[in-house]
């Protein structure tokens, strides 16, 4: 199915067996949008600062200025937020995928050689943290062979995946196009992995997820404590682990380094990752790994 058309159908009711290594009932999927350095400002030629996913819920964005207390609540992300989200994930030994904003990386090497060092698997998240909508092809095609670049020298591996978040209609087609990606992550349909026709050719899709999503900290009636968070991610786990029984599902969790790398917030991720412990039945796993099993064991038809 072309990017360009909607399938409201899916698998219908009768999704696939995703077979998951080890029988797991759940593949999780941790991801951490690395965006801090990269957002809107002035200083990069902008009309104005940054307006969405900072702690002043709301505020309109300064025209023609620099909002410095947004500018430092993004710098909180890089500078204490990612180190705090760093440490609890070494403490649990979960593997992690980065969406990974090329200028954000480059602004701060010691965290892209950190995440090369931990092993986690490095996705592309546009070279800025921007709408790409109406960004030119010929730039945007740019902007993803220079972010596949600087991922390589930095964390030490080229990235196999992609999610910019604010996609254009290109997207799809520049990225599939590009030839070095294993699979996007522009989509929040299903609860599985799936295939679209992109340039001609059958092209993976690896389902995000804007639920089980920290930014929901930073919007009207999201959540508001840690308990808050904790509380959904333990009921969409619980949900597709029954589910999983039957027929194996996979769960995408968001997380971005200004928002649950606050202290107050952070015993979200703790809580969660024990929980997925003690319970069992799960594959944690990157979004890398999850897109090889998937290749290898549905390929697409033909």
């Amino acid at each position: 199915m072309s990017e360009q058309q909607r399938d409201l159908a899916g698998y219908g009711a009768e999704p696939p067996r995703a077979a998951w290594p080890g029988g797991a009932r759940v593949a999780v999927s941790l991801v951490l949008n690395y965006e801090e350095g990269g957002e809107q400002n002035v200083l990069e030629g902008d009309r104005a600062s940054e307006g969405y996913l900072h702690e002043i819920v709301g505020a309109p964005p300064v025209t023609g200025g620099r909002d410095l207390n947004v500018e430092s609540m993004f710098a909180y992300g890089s500078r204490a937020g990612f180190w705090r989200i760093h440490r609890t994930l070494a403490a649990h030994g979960a593997p992690l995928t980065v969406h990974a904003v090329g200028q954000a990386l480059e602004r701060n090497p010691d965290a892209a050689r950190a995440m090369g060092a931990a092993g986690w698997e490095v996705a592309g998240h546009g070279w800025r943290w921007i709408d790409y909508r109406h960004v030119p092809e010929d730039v945007e095609r740019a902007d993803i062979a220079r972010t596949a670049a600087v991922i390589g020298r930095l964390a030490g591996r080229r990235p196999v995946g992609w999610y910019t978040g604010r996609t254009s209609a290109n997207t799809r087609r520049l990225v599939a196009g590009e030839g070095g990606f294993l699979y996007d992550s522009d989509d929040y349909s299903d609860d599985l992995p799936f295939y679209v026709e992109a340039g001609g050719r059958p092209h993976l899709v690896v389902p995000y997820s804007l639920d089980a999503n920290d930014f929901k900290f930073l919007i009207v009636h999201g959540f508001t404590t840690a308990e808050d968070m904790l509380a959904y991610l333990v009921d969409t786990f619980e949900t597709l682990r029954a589910e999983g029984a039957d027929r194996p599902r996979m769960m995408s969790v968001g997380l971005h380094c200004r928002i649950i790398g606050r202290p107050g917030r952070i015993r979200a991720l703790d809580g969660f990752l024990k929980h997925v412990a003690q319970r069992g039945g799960a594959w944690v796993a990157t979004r890398e790994e999850i897109a090889r099993h998937w290749l290898a064991t549905h390929p697409p038809a033909g």
